[in-house]
């Protein structure tokens, strides 16, 4: 296994790091393998096209027009 040394860190963020690896029951060092792990297994936002062609077809186009009143505030609470 590969070794990680991180420098320059505030000493706030250890103390909070600490903090939470006891209230993890683990020590410092499994806490931060931990947070790296869980931070990179996130998965991958999808590309906009992907998530719109995901999206379910209904209604009709016209369904979601858009009402052009100039000069008017839009009456949000209709």
């Amino acid at each position: 296994m590969a070794n990680l040394l991180v420098r320059g860190l505030d000493e706030a963020i250890v103390d909070a790091l600490k903090s939470q690896a006891a209230a993890h029951g683990r020590s410092a060092e499994a806490e931060h393998r931990e947070i790296l792990a869980a931070a990179l297994r996130r998965p991958r936002k999808r590309p906009f096209a992907a998530v719109l062609a995901g999206m379910p077809d209904v209604g009709e186009d016209s369904d979601f027009a858009r009402i052009d009143r100039a000069g008017e505030a839009p009456d949000v609470f209709d």
